[in-house]
């Protein structure tokens, strides 16, 4: 038998592996490390099993090993494996997909709003994983989900937030990228319009993020540590509006809607996240005329205010840095541009009346 290790996790919801540890007691006989994992892990094939420890899914004392490889009392053994893995079968889609890049190790998408990105109940199809398969398959008809796990998904974003995923072409490379995932070596950035004026320039978020206790759906902030999992965002000012302030955001951990959490968190809820408040008035007046502004804003921008603008890790096969930015999208560079030109009018307003 072995141990497995509670240990805090710094692998996160929105990165589709977790770390599994364990370490092989004093009694263990030796025994391959394939059949040893598959006695220990429900549900997973022999064959799936032998794929993800060729691909490097696994690590025994810090090294990949082969599957013939006998273990030993002692032995600390990483596994990585799917986040509550999802049966649902992956149908091909002919989907249009926004490819930025792609060889014949991993494609960068961005992913356009109002698109989920995997498969789940009661999103069965038109999911970001849908297409993805369709396109593989032209290139691969013999493809297999044995082959490449969740078709090469190492990360995720949510339904209404655009922006940039990496996906893997093959395990080799999803086991890479997903161990970059693990180090926080990867680089991400997001923009994102919230609600009134943040007063620091720059600043650190830390709390903790778990289930709301009463919205089970949601998520919330505790700073005490007490509940949830470890979370750290920080954001930089990047244009202030007086009542909303446009933010640049870094991931240090990558918690389940964690940006979203952090920023009503300090009192600022992102524009227009309705799961989190954010589509009503938060800051401002209350004539009128500013109502029908922030309501026009809010149906040019029919949703939560965030995009993943950067992306950054390193080539899973070339070990190249790579970065790729994608453009802030159009509804929210319209929705910046109304605020602007809203800030405008009211500063010349009030020089007027000081006159």
């Amino acid at each position: 038998m072995a141990e497995e290790l509670d240990i805090p996790q710094e692998d996160t919801p929105d990165e589709v592996y977790e770390r599994k540890v364990y370490n092989v007691d004093k009694g263990q006989e030796p025994m391959r490390i394939d059949k040893w994992v598959h006695i220990r892990l429900e549900g997973a094939s022999r064959n799936k099993i032998q794929n993800a420890i060729e691909a490097g899914f696994l690590t025994v004392n810090g090294k990949q090993e082969k599957n013939n490889y006998k273990v030993r009392p002692g032995d600390e053994i990483v596994l990585m494996s799917l986040v509550n893995p999802d049966t649902t079968e992956v149908k091909p889609e002919n989907i249009p997909l926004n490819i930025v890049y792609e060889d014949d190790a991993l494609i960068v998408v961005n992913k356009p709003p109002n698109m989920v990105v995997h498969p789940g109940v009661g999103n069965y199809t038109g999911t970001l994983l849908n297409g993805i398969a369709y396109h593989l398959l032209q290139q691969k008809p013999d493809l297999l989900e044995d082959d490449l796990p969740r078709y090469g998904l190492v990360h995720r974003i949510d339904k209404n937030t655009t922006g940039l995923l990496v996906i893997a072409k093959t395990s080799e490379a999803a086991a890479h990228l997903a161990k970059q995932f693990f180090n926080h070596t990867v680089s991400r950035r997001y923009v994102a319009l919230v609600w009134g004026d943040v007063v620091e320039d720059e600043g650190t978020i830390e709390a903790h993020i778990g289930r709301h206790e009463r919205f089970r759906k949601m998520f919330a902030a505790y700073p005490d540590g007490e509940t949830g999992k470890h979370a750290i965002t920080h954001y930089k000012v990047l244009e202030r509006f007086h009542y909303t302030t446009l933010v640049e955001c870094v991931l240090e951990t990558g918690r389940t809607h964690q940006i979203r959490v952090h920023m009503k968190h300090i009192g600022h809820t992102l524009f227009n996240d309705w799961e989190y408040g954010g589509d009503r008035i938060l800051k401002g007046t209350v004539y009128t005329k500013y109502k029908q502004f922030v309501d026009n804003c809010f149906d040019i921008c029919p949703r939560c205010a965030l995009h993943a603008k950067t992306l950054g890790f390193i080539h899973p096969v070339t070990r190249e840095e790579m970065f790729f930015e994608a453009p802030v999208p159009d509804d929210i560079q319209q929705v910046m541009e109304k605020w602007r030109t809203y800030v405008k009018a009211k500063a010349g307003q009030i020089s007027r009346e000081e006159e």
